[in-house]
């Protein structure tokens, strides 16, 4: 039997968070040396990796992060629950999000390429992938501007890390009320800020759309622009975050409580894992 003890098992094992027989394994080949035990189980995970490059990643966190005049929103996915909840992966999770945002990434390829220590993130991730023994990809990275920033990171489930993440980037001084807005588009999912930053061509897509079922729907000629420019403001409440009821009050737009709180928002980003 090789040379080595219970306590470097448990060293080993600590330190990588692997299995008891695939540890012991190494440490056996390894002759009881435990830096080439480590280097063994290692390059096991790294095979495994190029392995799991094709399974999806549907599961995983968000994690956000100031920095100054800028924040950052990250989604670090991997494949099970189990893992999305384990100390190890939440602890990456907050390992890349300090590189990603220390760096002022604001793209994915940017933020693997960011050094992480003495490597880089893409180097850490797939590190850290080979130990938990399934696919792990940084999927999204956001930067945002802002004189203040309101963060709101939404737990779906208790026992994982969280699932849905907001940055809203605002001026202004009332904290709540910007960190209420935040939880607000966290449940209704805006896709722009404002009427006016909708795609012209999704606006006059969506025209169609809703002028052919009014017409299928043998509404009178005469009504037609009125229900059209109506559905066409349903749209607007769908996709524009100041047009939509206001999550706490629907009597409210979200422009009005923005208003009344002397808020203006710049910009935000929402991300959910898996979406």
């Amino acid at each position: 039997m090789a040379d080595f003890s219970l306590e470097d098992l448990k060293t080993l094992r600590e330190r990588l968070g692997t299995g008891m027989v695939e540890t012991k394994n190494a440490l056996v080949e390894a002759g009881g040396d435990l830096e080439k035990a480590t280097e063994l189980l290692r390059l096991k995970g790294a095979k495994g990796n190029a392995k799991r490059a094709d399974r999806s990643t549907s599961e995983g966190l968000v994690a956000a992060r100031e920095n100054g005049a800028t924040a950052t929103l990250i989604e670090l996915a991997c494949e099970t629950d189990f893992v999305a909840k384990s100390a190890k992966f939440v602890t990456l999770g907050n390992n890349v999000l300090e590189a990603v945002a220390t760096a002022g990434a604001s793209t994915v390829e940017e933020a693997l390429a960011a050094p992480a220590g003495s490597q880089s993130v893409a180097e850490l991730i797939g590190g850290e992938a080979a130990i938990l023994g399934e696919k792990v990809e940084l999927r999204r990275v956001a930067l945002i501007s802002g004189e203040k920033f309101a963060i709101y990171l939404h737990k779906t489930n208790k026992d994982l890390p969280p699932q849905v993440g907001v940055i809203v980037g605002y001026s202004g001084d009332d904290a709540d009320t910007a960190r209420s807005v935040a939880q607000h588009i966290s449940f209704a999912d805006p896709q722009y800020l404002s009427r006016e930053d909708v795609p012209t061509a999704d606006v006059e897509n969506e025209r169609r759309i809703v002028e052919e079922i009014s017409r299928g729907e043998g509404k009178p000629e005469a009504a037609l622009p009125k229900i059209i420019e109506g559905r066409l403001t349903a749209f607007m409440k769908q996709v524009a975050l100041l047009e939509q009821d206001y999550a706490k009050d629907n009597k409210l737009s979200v422009a009005k409580v923005l208003s009344d709180a002397g808020l203006t928002v710049s910009e935000f980003v929402r991300f959910k894992v898996g979406a």
